[in-house]
């Protein structure tokens, strides 16, 4: 069956709403293997973003959810498929960056450290992305983005989300996969 972008996103809100994991990781790679989410493309900015938001709720973070989960929706909606290739920042990280400025409802005028904050995580993990190189893989670079946003809120805010080592399960069904190079790869 195809799903449309905006079914892939109500998919994923239904899906996150009802988990208590603190694991964003985790949240993320249940949806990664439902059937309406491709090994590719633009529905991953919107996961990995809400995976986020869902694992920082349910380890203590103070949001409305479903509130900041509609105004992720309406950001990363907006982010065109292929965004690594073609305009040089991942998907993931920045949905994990809009996650973070909705947590802390950050807008083009803030003043405060979290617009500061959000765009530290944000360089940071595109630079550790630049090391690795491509070819594209929303999974490793979900990854990289969710762990590292893990260390980040623990740090900044004393937020403490549950984590996992990472075994990527994906290498056959990803025709780009750069095997050894990428941090995930298991032989």
């Amino acid at each position: 069956m195809e799903y449309t972008l905006q079914e892939k996103y109500d998919l994923i809100k239904q899906h996150l709403l009802n988990t208590q994991s603190k694991n964003p990781i985790k949240i993320a790679k249940e949806l990664m293997n439902k059937d309406f989410i491709n090994m590719h493309g633009p529905e991953h900015h919107f996961l990995d973003g809400a995976a986020f938001l869902t694992a920082y709720k349910n380890a203590g973070g103070d949001i409305d959810l479903p509130t900041c989960m509609e105004t992720l929706a309406k950001r990363t909606i907006m982010m065109p498929g292929a965004m690594c290739g073609y305009w040089g920042v991942c998907g993931s990280v920045t949905a994990v960056g809009a996650a973070l400025s909705v947590i802390h409802k950050t807008s083009p005028l803030s003043t405060d450290d979290y617009y500061k904050d959000n765009m530290e995580y944000t360089s940071a993990v595109i630079s550790k992305m630049s090391k690795i190189g491509g070819a594209r893989c929303c999974k490793r670079n979900a990854f990289i983005s969710l762990s590292n946003g893990i260390k980040f809120v623990k740090e900044k805010y004393g937020i403490e989300m549950e984590t996992e080592t990472i075994a990527c399960d994906y290498k056959l069904k990803n025709s780009q996969c750069i095997q050894e190079r990428c941090p995930f790869y298991k032989n």
